[in-house]
């Protein structure tokens, strides 16, 4: 095994997306990620389809948990569980999802775990914390609506999730970091620590200036399309046959965009001459583009507009995207034992991620692991 991580075990008792995301990331960059499942069923997106891949996995699963290897526990029962805590104690790291309070039930929590394992690195990630928020159920969606990114997004009066569980992502994000910050601090005292990660103030952190307006200048935010609450013209327009985005984030980039559409009098407009002018004016200075923009299309405006330094593009799906990144020679798809999937998101420059395995059966290494964490360690 390769990578920066190879020396790390990770016992991963995490399912759906936060928690397999966050380890799927250690793994590409070389950890052992050992995948603690329930029996029968395993996790939850096993079975979250459509769309299945050919083999009929759902590819929701796909998605988190390559370079993984599958073990079914039941962690009520005293064989299994004696198992789960002989892997917590050879362990660098354990990442846990459940309901607060259940690993300790479990006898696996953190407290109890570190008597015999003071160096692991004990990573929690909840819905809204331990303590008030701890019954409450940590689903995407919710932490999306009571977590204010739901009031920002959509039109203003359609409050509207976004397209992908990004609440998640975040928070498996944050988690990853959070290890790493553990392991660099082991590796120089050799005390572990636990880590916890919220969906919530995972959200919270990551509304970035939204929560910034609010809580420097008593501001809140709402919901404005797609438009950007403080600067313009910074949205979706409209083209002779498809919409596309324009991100004009300062006085040169709009100077440009006006050159390149053939109206420099709208840079002369005094309504318009500086950032905060425009954003006071935006309707107007959106009717104006729009008309402007409706003589070409948007591979026209996005080749001219480009070619001057002004930020757009067109509004692509997924298969446009991927085909840019390709076009970009990102690398951005990567085929793992025929299952295609989006490549690990950092390039080393000495330590690349690796893609050994495809994400796993259920219990597909059972047997091998049972037998390994049935022996004798020291």
């Amino acid at each position: 095994m390769t990578g920066p991580l190879s020396t790390v075990l990770v016992a991963d008792f995490s399912r759906v997306l936060a928690g397999p995301y966050a380890t799927m990331l250690l793994a590409d960059l070389g950890a052992d990620v050992v995948k603690v499942e329930r029996p029968g069923t395993g996790d939850d997106t096993r079975a979250w389809g459509p769309p299945f891949a050919p083999d009929g996995t759902a590819t929701y699963f796909l998605g988190v948990n390559r370079n993984k290897r599958s073990v079914a526990l039941d962690l009520r029962t005293p064989g299994d569980a004696t198992l789960a805590r002989e892997l917590i104690r050879r362990a660098d790291v354990v990442v846990e999802n459940f309901l607060p309070g259940t690993m300790d039930r479990l006898g696996l929590g953190y407290a109890a775990m570190r008597e015999t394992n003071p160096g692991v690195v004990y990573c929690s990630i909840t819905g809204f914390g331990d303590g008030a928020g701890a019954a409450l159920p940590g689903y995407d969606l919710l932490a999306q609506a009571v977590g204010g990114l739901m009031s920002v997004t959509g039109e203003p009066d359609a409050p509207t999730k976004a397209g992908v569980a990004l609440v998640d992502v975040v928070t498996g994000l944050h988690a990853a970091f959070g290890i790493l910050a553990a392991l660099r601090h082991r590796d120089a005292t050799g005390e572990g620590q636990q880590v916890s990660v919220s969906l919530l103030t995972s959200l919270l952190s990551g509304l970035v200036n939204h929560a910034s307006a609010y809580l420097a200048a008593g501001t809140v935010p709402r919901a404005m399309g797609n438009r950007h609450p403080s600067i313009a013209p910074y949205e979706v327009f409209e083209t002779a046959d498809r919409p596309m985005v324009i991100a004009a984030g300062n006085d040169r980039q709009f100077h440009s965009l006006c050159t390149a559409l053939g109206a420099p009098r709208l840079a002369a407009d005094d309504r318009f001459a500086t950032n905060e002018k425009r954003v006071a004016h935006r309707e107007a200075l959106a009717a104006e583009l729009n008309a402007l923009l409706a003589t070409a299309s948007a591979e026209h405006w996005t080749t001219s507009l480009t070619s001057v330094g002004v930020p757009c593009g067109p509004i692509n799906d997924l298969a446009g995207a991927f085909g840019l990144a390709e076009s970009l020679g990102l690398d951005a798809a990567v085929e793992v034992e025929g299952v295609r999937q989006s490549a690990h998101p950092v390039r080393f420059g000495a330590t690349p991620a690796s893609y050994r395995s495809a994400p796993p059966a259920l219990d597909a290494d059972g047997n091998a692991l049972r037998k390994w964490l049935a022996q004798p360690s020291s």
